[in-house]
Parts: structure tokens; C-alpha cells; sequence
């Protein structure tokens, strides 16, 4: 399958927490990503080192004698290896509370939207942190259009109940936690707003919610699944080379008949129909030969 050009790839990559849009600023294309990545995990991992979860708090505070460091307190530390760009990161992931979604639901993947409350601080040193540079209290966003410190974190929580009764919307029992998110993963050596080039960062946060198996396009195919090399990214992929990447095009393989309506079983799923018995293993809406 083709591949949406790198400059797609970097404008996704810079996309910001705020509004899902990509930042204007120029790309440093001589830039020694890996080397910072290893720079961006020695401070994050002092900084582990260097902290601990107060519970009484509900927050990060400097480690006291009597306390273990986030580093060092495995049950509820989660650290991630990450690969984006060809180049290997450390998302580290702090998890106060998994979540008990009702309806049960599962987790959410790197393409599905989610509820989320949020608070973002900048990791100055290994004993400081900003104030918040940002803070919500509940709104949507798509996974596959934030920081990807966000994209991967948020895959390590359920949501919770909605027991909204006649005020704000509010949910029980929610994922909740701290994702530590290496520069790399954030705005990298391009910076926006208030975050500088190469600044880690630390979000509380919480998971209310999550829409399963989202579909951007409304084609009737999830758009995890719209990957059809099983390479874990479909934003990159576009099989028809239309420059519009499969999760976001309503005919996938240009024939001119839409991907909902290439639905031969009538299940209401695309994805598991295959016509063509000279490529039997090809989904008719990735197959231009089928309409």
C-alpha cells in the first residue's frame, strides 16, 4: 500500500491538544530526533526518580523520606516503547485508576475519539515543573489527531458511568492517571504556544468516555482497521494514491462506487467481503475490479 508523504506525517505529528490542527513552524530537517530522544528520557527518568504520587494530594509532589518514587513504584507504572519515525521513545504512563466502564466497553485505540479531562505541565528539570499550560474539564478528541504521547497513553484506560442527573456531565470511575511524554511525542523541536522546542511534558488525566470503533469517514469500516498492511498506522495509508489516506476517504479504492455501499453480505461491514476470485484475500472496497 502507499504511504502518505512525510510532510503528512510531521504535520499530524505537531498537531496540538487544543484544537487538532497542525502548527505552521518550520521543520529543522537536520534535527538529531534520536539524539534527543535519548536526552528527553534521562530527564524524564530523573524526574521519576525524583518524585512520587501523593495520594492525598492526587498529585506529583518531590519525594520525601518514607515514599517511593514514581520510577520505582512498578505496580503503577507502565513504561511504553514507542516507535515513530524510525526512532525509539519511552512513554512512561502512571495508572491511579484503570477505569470501569458501564456499558462495558474496552480500551480505546490510537484512531478512537475520547472523553477526556485534562492538565498539562512542563517538565522544567528534574526537580521542577511548570504551572499548567493548559487544562480542560471535559472534550472530545480523536486519537489519531493529537500529541501521540496522547495517541498511545490513552490506550492504557477504560472509561467510566455516565451518572449525569440534571447538571454538568458527569462520569464515575473513569481512567485516571499521568502520562510523562518524552518531547518527541509532543511538539518536538517545533515547539507551540506556551510548550518550547524539545520540552517534556506531564498531563493528569482523566477518561470519561470513548466512541468503540470509530469510523471518520462513515464508511462502515473502523478506522483502526483501515490498514490493510497491519503496519498499527493507518493514517499513512491510501490505497487508491489519492492523497487522501484510507480513514478518511469514502471510496477507498476510487472505482466510483462508495466503501459503504461495497457491502456484498449486507452485514453492514465492508471489510469481510470478498467477490473477486482471482484475488480472493482482497476486500472488494479495496479492489477497483469489484463495485
Amino acid at each position: 500500500m502507499t504511504k502518505i508523504k512525510k510532510i503528512f506525517a510531521l504535520a499530524i505529528f505537531i498537531a496540538t491538544i487544543y484544537s487538532c490542527d497542525t502548527s505552521n513552524s518550520p521543520i529543522v530537517d537536520d534535527f538529531d530526533h534520536e539524539a534527543q530522544a535519548l536526552i528527553d528520557n534521562d530527564s524524564i527518568i530523573k524526574f521519576l526518580k525524583n518524585h512520587y504520587f501523593d495520594t492525598s494530594l492526587d498529585s506529583v509532589k518531590s519525594l520525601v523520606t518514607g515514599q517511593i518514587s514514581l520510577f520505582d513504584d512498578t505496580s503503577n507504572l507502565n513504561i511504553m516503547d514507542v516507535t515513530e519515525n524510525d526512532i525509539n521513545y519511552k512513554l512512561y504512563c502512571y495508572i491511579n485508576r484503570i477505569g470501569d466502564p458501564d456499558p462495558i466497553k474496552g480500551y480505546p485505540t490510537v484512531m478512537d475519539s475520547v472523553l477526556v479531562k485534562y492538565y498539562g505541565q512542563k517538565i522544567i528539570s528534574p526537580d521542577s515543573i511548570s504551572n499548567s499550560f493548559e487544562s480542560n474539564n471535559g472534550l472530545w478528541f480523536t486519537l489519531n489527531g493529537v500529541i501521540r504521547g496522547w495517541s498511545y497513553g490513552f490506550t492504557n484506560f477504560r472509561g467510566g458511568k455516565n451518572v449525569t442527573n440534571n447538571g454538568p456531565i458527569t462520569y464515575d470511575n473513569g481512567g485516571k492517571g499521568i502520562l510523562f511524554i518524552p518531547s518527541g511525542l509532543a511538539y518536538r523541536n517545533v515547539g507551540r504556544g506556551a510548550v518550547l522546542p524539545n520540552e517534556n511534558l506531564l498531563f493528569y488525566i482523566d477518561l470519561f468516555d470513548l466512541v468503540e470503533g470509530t469510523d471518520h469517514d462513515n464508511d462502515g469500516v473502523a478506522s483502526i482497521s483501515e490498514d490493510p498492511d497491519g503496519e498499527g498506522d493507518p493514517r499513512f495509508v491510501d490505497t487508491d494514491e489519492d492523497t487522501i489516506p484510507n480513514y478518511l476517504d469514502t471510496d477507498d479504492d476510487n472505482d466510483g462506487t462508495f466503501t459503504i455501499d461495497e457491502d456484498a453480505n449486507g452485514d453492514g461491514d465492508p471489510s469481510n467481503d470478498f467477490s473477486d476470485p482471482n484475488n480472493p484475500n482482497l476486500p472488494d472496497y479495496l479492489n477497483p475490479a469489484i463495485k
